[in-house]
């Protein structure tokens, strides 16, 4: 894949767009209460302890139900990566990316990096241009981070089943908990251009493999980011790319099995 504009096109974005910081970065403000609680992991030789998974429970965006838990995971159970793509309603240029880790059991665990919102504050791209958020890695079940998208937010949710291996799916994983951490540990502003949902996940996977996703222009404009990794060859999926995305789209099979205790393996039937 040939980067579109190279790494001088991004710097220049972000030099641009990403104006001085406004407050030093915090974890000590009024956060949203589905955003307050950051979750951590204990990792040891094989085996993660991760807490606050979180399972909110939505009737609408402004009202729900927050529920977090905690669950020990053995390594050789993280089966499977899958990429998922959320583009902007009203700018689908731009997207929202997350990574879900399937288990041995068909329970799935997503990776979600985010503008982490204080009460009454909405996301808006220059702000998150801006570095007027702080970022948080939100670590939630398929039922929650999914549903609130198709159910709440009414927006298309693609899900894209990866090529990893176990053994390259486990160091992803392993990458993702650290960095978890790493917030839980030290506050980071997010931005959109240099510190995002895609950014963050690239570097997981660049820091494992360098240069396995080169500098392009979908990385911070990444409403075309599951055609970059179909480029690269990332996806399971075999075919056109158009025939993939059609079938990798979710909305109706996590609508019609919302309530379904088996969400996760009834939202990925083809």
């Amino acid at each position: 894949l040939a980067s579109a504009g190279g790494g001088g096109t991004l710097a220049r974005l972000t030099a641009e767009l990403s104006g001085p910081p406004k407050k030093r970065p915090s974890h000590a403000r009024l956060w949203r209460p589905d955003l307050a609680v950051l979750p951590y992991a204990e990792i040891s030789e094989d085996r993660v302890r991760l807490y606050h998974i979180r399972d909110c429970e939505y009737r609408g965006e402004e009202d729900y139900d927050v529920r977090h838990f905690d669950r020990q995971i053995l390594l050789d159970d993280v089966r499977t990566v899958d990429f998922i793509v959320v583009p902007f309603k009203n700018a689908p240029i731009i997207a929202h990316t997350m990574l879900s880790f399937g288990l041995a059991d068909g329970e799935h665990i997503v990776f979600s990096v985010e503008a982490r919102l204080e009460q009454g504050e909405d996301y808006a791209i220059v702000a998150g241009a801006n570095n007027d958020y702080e970022l948080m890695w939100v670590v939630g079940t398929e039922r929650d981070l999914i549903r609130l998208r198709t159910e709440v937010r009414d927006v298309d949710v693609y899900l894209y089943p990866t090529r990893a291996t176990p053994q390259q799916v486990q160091m992803v994983f392993l990458a993702a908990v650290a960095r978890v951490n790493e917030i839980a540990r030290q506050p980071e502003f997010y931005n959109l251009l240099s510190n995002s949902c895609t950014t963050n996940i690239v570097d997981l996977v660049n820091d494992l493999r360098p240069g396995s996703i080169p500098d392009d222009i979908r990385i911070v404009l990444p409403g075309h980011s599951d055609r970059l990794a179909y480029d690269l060859g990332l996806l399971a999926a075999q075919g056109p790319f158009q025939q993939i995305k059609s079938a990798s789209k979710i909305n109706l099979l996590a609508q019609l099995n919302a309530d379904s205790p088996d969400f996760s393996r009834a939202i990925r039937q083809r």
